[in-house]
């Protein structure tokens, strides 16, 4: 895609993306790459040495062939910034995810929490939700709205804004993997390695971005110094290297205490002096997010500016 025409072409992805929910998964890219994927993964060898270098073949092999097909596309397209902004819309989930987080929210308060557990289950998180009590789905409803804000929205855009909708693209299918085989079990424990590893790397950016948004989005609720308080104190206490990063700024934030129960490994809490969360907060959160996706929408906008004035 020309130079020229980026910015307008991430403003106007980002407005598609706030306003259009997801296509079906039919006809969603993303599901026909997790299609691909779970094909590649059953052609996965037995052994562990062997799954750990097919599984770096397969995530580096994937991405960078989606990255070419996205470039080929654009070409055909003749760079058309319009062309750029739907395959960006395409690539991250705004409206989708507050969506999901709503449908919860409105649960609980409706006092269904059999339905809040399963909407938690079935749209945001893949930890089991049954034995959740309201306060706990609130939590995990909190941190999943924090993390996805972070690798389904701001990441795409971020490297959107660095590298056009191929680089977008790239991120979108390494995230993709991650989401499907970055699991510590016996299953994908060697197969997901490399796909873990490398989107760690891809989202070490952004969410320390998403984090620094949410904190500044954080006014007129907890506040933005307790948000940065907490975020520096609690962002590595999660065992990913960067989902606690945006975790724990809303934490701080909002003055919620959000955790996992779970195994040594995989158990946390973050602003563990702050109360716990109920239903009323998960719309508080909402508020924020809402903010800090527009922060970054405009930081990322001027970047994208700055790049074609280089240009």
């Amino acid at each position: 895609m020309p130079a020229p025409r980026s910015a307008l072409a991430l403003a106007s992805g980002i407005a598609l993306d706030a306003t259009c929910l997801d296509p079906p998964n039919a006809v969603h890219p993303v599901a026909w790459i997790g299609r691909a994927a779970a094909l590649v993964e059953r052609a996965a060898p037995r052994g562990a040495r062997s799954r750990r270098i097919f599984g770096l073949v397969a995530a580096l092999a994937l991405p960078i062939a989606t990255f070419e097909a996205t470039r080929r596309f654009q070409r055909m397209a003749r760079g058309r910034w319009f062309a750029a902004a739907s395959l960006l819309a395409l690539a991250s989930s705004h409206r989708t995810l507050f969506a999901r987080v709503t449908e919860v929210a409105d649960a609980l308060d409706a006092g269904d929490l059999p339905a809040a557990r399963a909407l938690l289950a079935r749209h945001l998180v893949s930890r089991d939700t049954a034995e959740l009590d309201s306060s706990e789905v609130s939590a995990a409803t909190i941190e999943s709205l924090a993390e996805n804000l972070s690798d389904g929205v701001v990441a795409p855009w971020f490297w959107f804004a660095l590298g056009g909708a191929p680089v977008a693209w790239a991120y979108r299918v390494s995230n993709t993997l991650d989401a499907m085989w970055g699991y510590r079990t016996a299953q994908y424990e060697d197969l997901g390695k490399a796909a873990a590893h490398l989107d760690d790397g891809w989202n070490l950016l952004p969410a320390r971005l998403t984090a620094l948004v949410l904190c500044v989005a954080s006014v007129g609720e907890r506040g933005t110094l307790e948000a940065f308080r907490v975020w520096r104190r609690d962002a590595r206490r999660t065992a990913s290297p960067n989902a606690g990063h945006p975790m724990s700024a809303i934490a701080g934030g909002l003055g919620v205490r959000l955790g996992k129960r779970g195994e040594s490994g995989t158990a946390y809490e973050l602003n563990e002096g702050g109360r716990a969360p109920a239903p009323a907060d998960i719309h508080r959160a909402l508020r924020v997010a809402r903010r800090a996706s527009a922060l970054a929408a405009i930081a990322l906008i001027a970047v994208a500016a700055a790049r074609e004035r280089r240009g």
